[in-house]
């Protein structure tokens, strides 16, 4: 179908799709916008999925303390190549990742991070909890499920709704900036100091 100018535009603004990219989408959903978005989400997803496995070694590590000097970030970004860890697209990357830890405060980088220990800790605790309610295991399985997502959502930065819009994920930006790329990126690790914090107080160092 022949799609209009206007649409293709407005796509672009919505999501920052490239031209081609925007046309495609709005022929393949009949220039319908919405569903031009999920296509359009599904190919950065299968793409960075096939850029997963490539190795990431340049890149940047990105500093960022918040006004008053209360808070410190330092993260490392990677990517494919030296050419695009120099492009000012990146380092918007790695800057808004490195912002939002500072705000969101997460422990870990992604949920394979967490350790085992720790983890199962935590799912029994939540099992007991759910005792408590009488109902069926099957539900009560559910009910830890659940609560095991909105615990990730609040420690694990890829699972955190981005501070700059909360509509996505830390991981669905991510995704978003690998299909723009065309590289392989990858939030390698971090570190986040408050002023005051002991030891005891800081979460594990990301490696």
């Amino acid at each position: 179908m022949a799609v209009d100018a206007k649409l293709v535009k407005e796509l672009r603004e919505q999501t920052g799709a490239a031209v081609l990219d925007s046309k495609r989408a709005l022929e393949e959903s009949d220039g319908d916008i919405e569903k031009a978005k999920e296509w359009l989400a599904e190919k950065g997803l299968a793409t960075a999925r096939k850029k997963a496995g490539r190795v990431a070694r340049e890149g940047v590590i990105e500093n960022y303390t918040h006004t008053g000097g209360r808070v410190g970030v330092m993260v490392e970004v990677n990517c494919e190549t030296d050419f695009v860890a120099a492009t000012d697209q990146f380092k918007d990357f790695a800057h808004d990742v490195a912002l939002h830890i500072a705000f969101a405060n997460p422990q870990y980088v992604d949920v394979s991070d967490i350790p085992e220990a720790v983890l199962e800790e935590e799912k029994e605790a939540l099992f007991e909890e759910a005792k408590e309610s009488g109902k069926p295991d099957n539900i009560i399985e559910k009910i830890v499920e659940g609560r095991l997502e909105k615990l990730y959502a609040e420690i694990v930065l890829l699972r955190q709704p981005f501070v700059k819009d909360e509509d996505m994920t830390v991981g669905e930006l991510l995704t978003k900036t690998v299909s723009e790329i065309k590289e392989n990126v990858q939030i390698r690790r971090f570190a986040r100091f408050e002023l005051g914090e002991t030891v005891e107080d800081a979460p594990e160092d990301e490696d």
